[in-house]
């Protein structure tokens, strides 16, 4: 504990991103195991120098390239104890606190974000938490599958070209590996052309969906996106749910970065339509919300089709509780069987900072991103390329694609600061994402001052 401790005091002096070459950590290591045991020291001697070194410090305040994985001192102190528990939380009876306290917190975290009744245990629905939002986009799809097919994919696979699946050209690449884990294949996927502001379009997504009809392909699932990773884009999702609806399709929402915003209730808006339309929902607090990865909040407002799709009972499982019907088995609401005790650093950081002290967390990045927009607006040699409702900004310098690459490359081998970039409307352009637990408005401030110096050589 206080070697992290001590961590946290000095990250910001050591460089965001690695400098380490290719092959330079394994080439420090012995190249057999020891025949005898070590002391923990020894351990942690070589820990300092042989791995912190290769470490990419997401931590550090000045770590801007990607949707940050917050952690706390809550969220560290309750994986302690879960880690020196060792609880396998596969079915209420290996741990009744595991299994309960996850539906506790879970139901909390749907009414911070005012989630609807029925993706709650009150309803018909109810929480999970999977490792990260591409479990999420997996057994939402499983479960849908199993839905349209009235079971029969559980029993005899996937019929080749006979489903489809719908999303934005902007969506998580977490989809495509999930369709070609369920068996449908990458060529079930439809992606849905965007609008001007980089949303899904509901027109296209009718029109895609009325020609597979018309071929007598089936539509299964539609992924909406509540900020996509390459530059935060909301797409509208009642529009999208009324589409679903009409053609009686799972709408599964990725909230992955943005969903945990909506504890701000001035945020919600990015919420319209999911309460009326999604069958399924997950957002991560592990990314913004101080809750350390891994942890996704996935919520199903049918909790029987996803069961359906992925229960098997063999005999060394049954136990009286499971007969009785009056427990939650998280083995059916997840593709793994075994389960750690995630539900334990979740309640730790809601305890300990209070909804509201989790809204001062998330307003305090959008505001920073807000002033870090101003500042790149009113720079003329800058231009905004995507809107930025949340603590994103995707900007670049005006011109050609080269003298961004440069920026980047020479930002990132600063030391000082870490970005990361995407192509908008066909242009190479930065991305600089807030939302670490330590940044600060003078972090932002010295990021600003430093783009600014390296732009004028890069020009």
């Amino acid at each position: 504990m206080d070697w992290i401790a001590d961590y946290w005091e000095r990250v910001e002096s050591l460089p965001v991103r690695s400098q380490v070459k290719p092959g330079q950590v394994r080439g420090q290591l012995p190249s057999t195991p020891p025949e005898v045991g070590e002391p923990f020291d020894a351990v942690l001697a070589d820990f300092d120098t042989i791995v912190v070194p290769g470490l990419t410090h997401w931590q550090h305040p000045g770590f801007f390239a990607y949707f940050p994985t917050s952690t706390s001192g809550p969220a560290v102190l309750a994986e302690l104890l879960a880690s020196g528990l060792g609880v396998q939380g596969m079915l209420w009876q290996t741990s009744p606190a595991c299994t309960e306290l996850e539906q506790h917190v879970l139901d909390w975290l749907a009414e911070m974000l005012a989630l609807p009744e029925k993706f709650t245990f009150a309803g018909t629905g109810g929480g999970v938490i999977q490792d990260t939002a591409s479990s999420a986009i997996l057994v939402a799809l499983v479960a849908a599958l199993h839905r349209v097919s009235g079971g029969q994919v559980a029993h005899d696979g996937v019929q080749r070209g006979r489903y489809a699946v719908y999303t934005s050209t902007q969506a998580n690449s977490a989809l495509e590996k999930g369709v070609r884990i369920s068996g449908l294949g990458a060529s079930s996927i439809r992606f849905i052309e965007t609008r001007p502001d980089l949303s899904m379009d509901p027109e296209a997504l009718r029109l895609a969906m009325k020609t597979d009809v018309a071929q007598d392909i089936i539509p299964v699932m539609v992924m909406a996106t509540v900020g996509t990773t390459s530059t935060g884009a909301v797409d509208p999702i009642e529009s999208i749910g009324r589409i679903c609806r009409e053609y009686d399709v799972w709408l599964h929402v990725d909230a992955a970065y943005a969903g945990v915003a909506a504890v701000c209730p001035e945020l919600r808006w990015i919420h319209q339509g999911v309460g009326a339309y999604a069958d399924s929902y997950a957002t991560n607090p592990h990314k913004w919300m101080l809750t350390a990865f891994d942890c996704d909040a996935c919520y199903v407002a049918d909790r029987e089709a996803l069961v359906g799709a992925l229960s098997v009972l063999p005999e060394y499982l049954r136990n009286t509780a499971t007969d009785s019907g009056a427990v939650v088995d998280y083995r059916d609401w997840q593709v793994p069987l075994g389960r750690r005790f995630r539900a334990l650093k979740l309640w730790a950081v809601i305890r300990c900072y209070g909804v509201e002290g989790l809204r001062t967390h998330l307003r305090h990045s959008v505001t920073l991103a807000q002033q870090f927009a101003a500042w790149v607006d009113a720079d003329d040699r800058f231009e905004l390329m995507a809107p930025h409702q949340l603590s994103l900004v995707c900007f670049r310098l005006r011109g050609p694609d080269e003298p961004n690459q440069r920026l980047l490359e020479a930002l990132n081998a600063s030391g000082r600061v870490y970005l990361s970039h995407t192509v908008v409307h066909g242009a190479f352009t930065l991305r600089l994402a807030i939302g670490g637990t330590a940044t600060r408005y003078e972090h932002v401030a010295a990021a600003w001052d430093l783009i600014g110096r390296i732009a004028a050589a890069c020009r």
